[in-house]
């Protein structure tokens, strides 16, 4: 399908200049805040209404995985979520592209994950276009509090993100990373254990206090 056919969805989700103002994409991000409007109203006990909502939005949601509230982010679908993974307080994903979350992630508390940018060309800012591109963290990754994940960047497996970081290129796997911008300051060996079940790192289970 050439260019010129392309919905401005399809445009969009591929990283190309599309116009994010169409009937399609408007409906879609204002099911989205409903949805998250819901799911940032339930209560911590409701563990299975979460867990519900968030796989109708998400394009995949692992299991044994939590993300906290409140959350926010424009569609949802675009957002690849792997098992054993945990997201803090006031986590944002703006998900023009896809967003690629592996197992065993811990994010921190106020972390910002952008796919979607705008043109350096103020023309083509006036003229209504922006544009993304896909951000892919990798397994058993730790995302300190306060960082800031910018579209196009990969984090990979094992690699830890100091607190209040912002990401604007590649970070390899098993290193340790902080600054603005972000930069390799320690190399880390890999795990050499098998990981444990996200339950008992926890230590806590939502759905027998709610029996009590």
């Amino acid at each position: 399908m050439s260019t010129n056919t392309r919905t401005e969805k399809e445009k969009m989700i591929a990283g190309e200049m599309y116009n994010a103002f169409t009937p399609e994409l408007l409906q879609e991000r204002a099911k989205c805040r409903e949805m998250v409007f819901d799911y940032n109203l339930t209560r911590p006990t409701d563990g299975k209404k979460r867990g519900e909502i968030i796989k109708k939005l998400f394009g995949q949601f692992g299991s044994n995985s939590v993300i906290e509230t409140p959350f926010q982010c424009d569609y949802g679908y675009n957002i690849h979520w792997g098992e054993n993974s945990f997201a803090n307080y006031n986590f944002v994903v703006l998900d023009t592209c896809p967003v690629y979350v592996g197992n065993y992630v811990l994010i921190g508390p106020d972390v910002k994950l952008y796919a979607a940018t705008h043109p350096i060309d103020p023309q083509e800012r006036l003229d209504g276009l922006e544009y993304g591109k896909p951000i892919r963290i990798g397994n058993n990754v730790w995302i300190g509090g306060g960082s800031i994940i910018v579209a196009g960047a990969t984090i990979g497996d094992n690699s830890v993100i100091g607190a209040g970081s912002v990401v604007v290129k590649d970070i390899p796997a098993n290193v340790v990373a902080v600054g603005n911008p972000c930069k390799v300051i320690k190399k880390l060996e890999s795990p050499t254990r098998p990981p444990k079940e996200f339950q008992q790192m926890t230590g806590f289970d939502y759905e027998k206090l709610k029996e009590k």
